[in-house]
C-alpha cells in the first residue's frame, strides 16, 4: 500500500508542476490536425553550418540558449526573446530525486523562479551560479567550449508589459552571458518597448501591450530586423515580395532512435530562391514559443514574424522546427525543464539532437536544384 501511495504522490507532484506551466499559456482549445499528405523531405542545400544563428521566444528562447551552448562550435549568435538564463529551471535536487520528482521540482522552479520572478528573494535565478554550471558542463564535454560562446553576438529582449516572463528574468540572462565572459559590445539588450509576451513586429499582430495568441504583436518595432542585424551584421533591406519558398518537411527522419523527444511530425523551412542553386547560404533556427506551433496558431509565427522578409534578401535559410503537445507538455513548449529526460540541457538532449540533425541535412551536399 505504501508503494502505491508513493507512486501516486510522485505522479501528482509531476502533474501539478506541468499544470503550473500550462496555466500560464492557456489561450483556448487546441488540437492537432494531422497533415493530409506526407510532408516533403528536408533538402540538402550545401548551406554553411559554421556561423549558424539561433533565436526563440519564451520556451523557444530558453531552447535557443540551450542549443547555442550545446553546439557552441557552430553557433555564432543568439536572439533571446522573453527568456531567461541557461539552466534556470534546473532544481538543486535534480539527479537526487527520481525522474518524476525532478520534473515536478524543475517545473515549479521554472514557473516561479524563471518566469514570474517569485523566487528573487531566495536568489533565483542566480546568473553567476548558472554560469558556473555551464562551465562545469563544458568541462565535462556535455556542451561546447565556453570560449566559443564568448565570441557570440547576442540580442536579448524583454517587453515592458510582459507579465508571463517578467523583465528581471531576461535581465538575469544578460547577466549570465556577462558572467560567462561575453563582452558588453557583443550584447544588445532591448527593454524599452511597451510590448506584452510576444514576438514584436512593425505591422502584424495584436495590440502592442497584450499577451495573447498568436503571440505576435504590432509595436511599430522590427524585431526580426534588429535582431538579425545584431547577430549577423550588416544586412540588405528586407523584401516585401518574397523571393523564396516555405517548405513543410518531415521531421520523423530526425528523431529515429530518439525516444520521448516531443517533436512534431513536421516542421517548416524557408528557402530563399538564391539558395536553391547556390551553395553557402547561412542558417538560422527560429524556435517558436508555447502555444505557438502550427497546431495552435497556424503559420502566424512563421510568416508574420518578419524573419522570412529579411532572410529572402540575405541568403539566409530559416529553419522552423516544431514540438507538439503531449501529456507532459500540454502547451507545446520546447523542453527547458526536463520533460524529455535528464539530458535536456546538453548536446545529448532529444530535441537538440533532432534539430542538429536537421542542420546537418541542410548543410549536406546539394543533390539537385528541383525545389
Amino acid at each position: 500500500m505504501s508503494v502505491l501511495l508513493n507512486l501516486w504522490a510522485r505522479w501528482w507532484m509531476m502533474a501539478v508542476g506541468i499544470m503550473l506551466l500550462g496555466l500560464l499559456f492557456l489561450a483556448g482549445p487546441m488540437g492537432w490536425d494531422a497533415p493530409s499528405r506526407k510532408p516533403a523531405a528536408l533538402p540538402a542545400l550545401a548551406a554553411q553550418l559554421h556561423g549558424t544563428t539561433v533565436s526563440g521566444i519564451s520556451s523557444g528562447a530558453y531552447m535557443a540558449g540551450q542549443f547555442q551552448l550545446a553546439h557552441a562550435d557552430i553557433v555564432s549568435g543568439a536572439g533571446i526573446i522573453a527568456g531567461g538564463p541557461y539552466a534556470c529551471a534546473e532544481s538543486a535536487f535534480a539527479g537526487v530525486v527520481p525522474d518524476s520528482g525532478t520534473v515536478f521540482l524543475n517545473a515549479s522552479r521554472a514557473v516561479n523562479g524563471c518566469m514570474l520572478n517569485a523566487l528573487a528573494m531566495w536568489g533565483i535565478p542566480d546568473p553567476a551560479l548558472l554560469a558556473g554550471k555551464a562551465r562545469t558542463f563544458s568541462n565535462e564535454n556535455k556542451i561546447g567550449a565556453i570560449a566559443d560562446v564568448t565570441t557570440d553576438r547576442l540580442y536579448l529582449f524583454s517587453g515592458q508589459e510582459d507579465t508571463v516572463v517578467k523583465p528581471p528574468i531576461v535581465a538575469a540572462a544578460v547577466a549570465f552571458y556577462r558572467n560567462l565572459g561575453v563582452p558588453d559590445g557583443n550584447i544588445l539588450y532591448v527593454s524599452d518597448v511597451p510590448a506584452g509576451h510576444a514576438f514584436v513586429t512593425t505591422d502584424s499582430g495584436g495590440e502592442c501591450s497584450v499577451s495573447r495568441s498568436p503571440y505576435i504583436t504590432d509595436c511599430d518595432y522590427d524585431q526580426a530586423g534588429v535582431m538579425l542585424k545584431q547577430i549577423l551584421g550588416q544586412l540588405a533591406p528586407p523584401q516585401e515580395q518574397l523571393a523564396g519558398r516555405f517548405l513543410e518537411f518531415d521531421q520523423d527522419p530526425f528523431t529515429e532512435n530518439i525516444y520521448d523527444h516531443g517533436m512534431g511530425p513536421s516542421g517548416v523551412v524557408f528557402i530563399p530562391d538564391s539558395c536553391r542553386d547556390e551553395a553557402g547560404c547561412r542558417l538560422h533556427v527560429a524556435f517558436h514559443g508555447c502555444l505557438q506551433n502550427r497546431a495552435a496558431v497556424g503559420d502566424a509565427f512563421i510568416k508574420e514574424s518578419g524573419l522570412a522578409r529579411w532572410a529572402a534578401s540575405n541568403r539566409l535559410i530559416v529553419l522552423f522546427p516544431e514540438v507538439s503537445t503531449g501529456a507532459l507538455n500540454p502547451q507545446g513548449c520546447w523542453d527547458w525543464w526536463g520533460y524529455t529526460g535528464r539530458q535536456y540541457l546538453t548536446r545529448d538532449a532529444a530535441q537538440i539532437r533532432a534539430v542538429r540533425a536537421m542542420l546537418d541535412r541542410l548543410a549536406g551536399p546539394a543533390a539537385s536544384a528541383s525545389l
